[in-house]
């Protein structure tokens, strides 16, 4: 009976709140397509995939046996199917930053979303972790899960037609390539974090048209450019951040830095040594502030 009472006696303590993960959440939540997109990308590379197996057999017992690192063109799919859901990923995170702001101010739901404890610091910020982090996990954690079960389907047509499975799975480098596929995930969130921090910027401000806003101001600037001084350097600029991360973060020549991982052409260091990294981080953060500060009066526009 004391035993009850005590228990009965004793304050319950709340969790402390966490206001950023739950803003996280409920962006998760109510943008399906987050995650829905790279789903189904993935489910017709693996409808693809199966189709293509017809004739695997016969091809993987003659690469094998000539001692391809890899047999062909199954090595080929595997990374067309990486590179499809990346590039599904970097769609998905223009989309959602373009109508992240813009979105909630249109329905005026951002007058509810004032009045919930979460400062408009933290909700940008969980909007920009979208296609900083979330996102590149989802593509990270799909594409390993679509070329697992791709080896896992291959595997089962190599046993029934008597292919040596060892032999199979050695020559199916699984672990270098999700280490790949982490690292260039990770490096070209971080190159892109200018555009999303752009595309933030430009939804909190932009009452209509956040997309041709968006395009429409850099490249006036650049044909103002071209125009006024017969120069291409903010257009050189501009195509170095959309396109050049790969030049970047990979080396495929480095050797003997042991931070370097020459089987795959990995180069950190040269990556974090890049003025353009942290130039572009500098800018993303300008970009957010700018944000924060136009949520902070969009409930007045």
């Amino acid at each position: 009976m004391s035993t009850y009472i005590e228990n009965v006696e004793k304050p319950i303590t709340a969790s402390r709140p966490r206001p950023f993960c739950w803003s996280v959440r409920r962006e998760i939540w109510e943008n399906r397509f987050i995650y829905v997109a790279p789903i189904a990308v993935s489910a017709l590379a693996l409808f693809a995939y199966v189709i293509g197996t017809l004739h695997l057999p016969d091809m993987m017992a003659s690469d094998i046996q000539m001692g391809k690192s890899m047999p062909q063109p199954q090595g080929v799919t595997f990374s067309i199917a990486a590179i499809a859901l990346v590039l599904t990923g970097v769609v998905v995170g223009v989309f959602y930053t373009l109508g992240a702001l813009h979105g909630e101010r249109r329905d005026r739901s951002i007058l509810f979303w004032k009045s919930m404890p979460v400062s408009d610091l933290i909700a940008v910020l969980s909007k920009a972790s979208i296609p900083l982090l979330v996102i590149p996990a989802i593509i990270f954690v799909t594409t390993v899960a679509v070329q697992l079960t791709m080896l896992a389907f291959a595997t089962l047509i190599s046993v029934a037609h008597g292919t040596s499975v060892p032999a199979f799975w050695a020559s199916w480098p699984i672990f270098r390539m999700s280490v790949v596929l982490f690292y260039g995930l990770a490096t070209l969130a971080l190159w892109h974090a200018p555009i999303y921090g752009w595309l933030l910027l430009v939804s909190a401000w932009a009452r209509r048209a956040p997309f041709l806003w968006a395009i429409l101001l850099p490249v006036g600037l650049c044909l103002g450019e071209k125009i006024a001084f017969d120069s291409s350097a903010l257009s050189n600029i501009l195509g170095s951040r959309i396109l050049g991360s790969f030049a970047v973060a990979f080396d495929p020549n480095a050797v003997g830095d042991s931070f370097q991982i020459p089987w795959v052409g990995l180069a950190p260091m040269k990556f974090l040594s890049t003025p353009g990294l942290w130039i572009g981080l500098i800018v993303t953060a300008g970009f957010l502030v700018g944000a924060v500060r136009l949520r902070r009066t969009s409930h007045a526009l």
